[in-house]
């Protein structure tokens, strides 16, 4: 995973873009030395929300199980 600062990252965005966009390389761009944000691809982003459901499904079901488990 790539760094670069905000600075840098201004200067060079549209190349910044076609190697998330081409090359899914993730990107994180900072911000006096700290992580503020992360330039990916959309499949990459598409596969972070389809994580995020899944956990969520998972969460959701333990928290249904655990709910049962008490009331009994």
């Amino acid at each position: 995973m790539s760094r670069i600062s905000v600075t840098d990252a201004k200067r060079v965005f549209s190349e910044l873009l076609n190697r998330a966009a081409y090359g899914d390389e993730r990107i994180v761009v900072t911000s006096h030395g700290k992580p503020k944000a992360a330039i990916v691809s959309i499949e990459a982003l598409e596969r972070l929300k389809r994580l995020e459901e899944t956990v969520a499904v998972i969460e959701a079901d333990r928290e249904e199980g655990e709910a049962g488990e008490t009331l009994d």
